[in-house]
């Protein structure tokens, strides 16, 4: 039985970057219902970025932190990726939960319920979960994440995000101000707030090509923010007179200097992927068309970062996994489209819970 309300457990998914007043509601609803309350913290395993600044640790001590002692007994955490795929996102989110209920000794006919509130279309994940009962809740006033990212890191002598925020939160940001992270952050969403400013919101049409060659693949260092450090695939910005792959290939020369002829790597040709996702990237409405070369043995081509990109190398393919926490925007779920990176032990690390150091 339950230990109150009419649930034994309940699931609430979301991103909490940061967790807010809103989340706190919904959070304090779904323990009134429910004996246990399982978190599924969203975009795990990532890169920091403007969309996503604080990692799985940070976001679970800011919850922890919110509650009192008897209730954060009640709440565990489970951790999932994006994806980009919704199908695939939402069966690893039930996955994810259904794996913690068990750990915890919930019977398979435990009543399950998902609580959440609808706010545009981005809460239509809460329509997934046929098997959960639906806890909704009326949205909490006009508290929005992406703006109390926008205040807490654009206008820095400004306070007014810490009344967004439950007292625990604000503390808890208060001192992330003072590492080296929040600078970093703070150049992420300024170069989103100026790519917008100059550019718009998009949609845009963009070129990635992944070139692998004796089991390797070759990547780019980002030189400029957004993005600045993490290793991505070579890209860019179709140009008004351009066919795609042509867009690919100049992309892939001008920030590589891959040093083998167009017909070369034309012949190598192996798929073509259109990414689509809304939230892929946050500088705006981003479509991009992955190319996947594979170029014959024996030797790598060399190459040297040029243009945009700091930095060119060729990555073994099995170590791609662990750079997954390194890579740009959803470029690890690109490499993972068309090289199979995810077997199943590797997207059970989702599934893990207890402490969020698992990743």
């Amino acid at each position: 039985m339950s230990l109150r309300g009419s649930f034994d457990a309940a699931v609430l998914v979301g991103r909490f970057q940061p967790f807010h007043n809103a989340h706190a509601a919904l959070l304090r609803a779904a323990l009134a219902r429910a004996g246990q309350v399982l978190v599924v913290l969203g975009s795990a395993f990532a890169a920091r970025s403007a969309r996503n600044p604080f990692t799985l640790e940070e976001r679970a001590t800011m919850i922890r932190a919110s509650l009192d002692a008897r209730a954060a007994r009640r709440v565990s955490f489970v951790y999932i990726r994006d994806y980009y795929d919704d199908r695939r996102w939402a069966a690893a989110a039930a996955r994810s939960a259904e794996e913690e209920m068990r750990k915890r000794g919930l019977p398979l006919s435990a009543r399950v319920a998902i609580a959440g509130f609808y706010k545009d279309a981005s809460s239509d994940y809460l329509r997934w979960f046929p098997r959960w009962r639906p806890l909704m809740l009326e949205r909490q006033g006009d508290i929005d994440a992406s703006a109390i990212r926008r205040m807490y890191f654009t206008q820095e002598a400004s306070a007014s995000w810490a009344a967004l925020v439950p007292p625990a939160v604000a503390h808890f940001l208060e001192n992330w101000r003072a590492r080296t992270d929040f600078a970093a952050m703070r150049e992420e969403c300024q170069a989103v707030l100026a790519y917008r400013q100059k550019w718009g919101e998009g949609p845009f049409v963009t070129l990635d090509a992944l070139v692998t060659a004796a089991g390797q693949v070759l990547l780019v260092r980002r030189k400029n923010a957004p993005g600045r450090g993490l290793w991505a695939l070579p890209g860019g910005f179709l140009e008004g007179r351009e066919r795609l792959c042509q867009g690919a290939l100049r992309e892939l020369k001008e920030e590589t200097g891959l040093d083998v002829p167009d017909t070369g790597i034309l012949h190598a040709l192996r798929e073509v992927a259109v990414f689509d996702h809304p939230d892929r990237s946050a500088r705006g409405r981003i479509l991009t068309h992955a190319h996947w070369f594979d170029l014959p043995p024996p030797a790598l081509p060399a190459v040297h970062g040029a243009d945009d990109a700091a930095e060119a190398r060729w990555f073994p393919i099995g170590e791609l996994p662990a750079l997954e926490a390194e890579l740009f925007e959803d470029h690890f779920h690109i490499l993972d489209h068309f090289l199979r990176l995810l077997d199943q032990k590797t997207e059970d690390r989702s599934v893990t819970g207890g402490k969020a150091a698992a990743y």
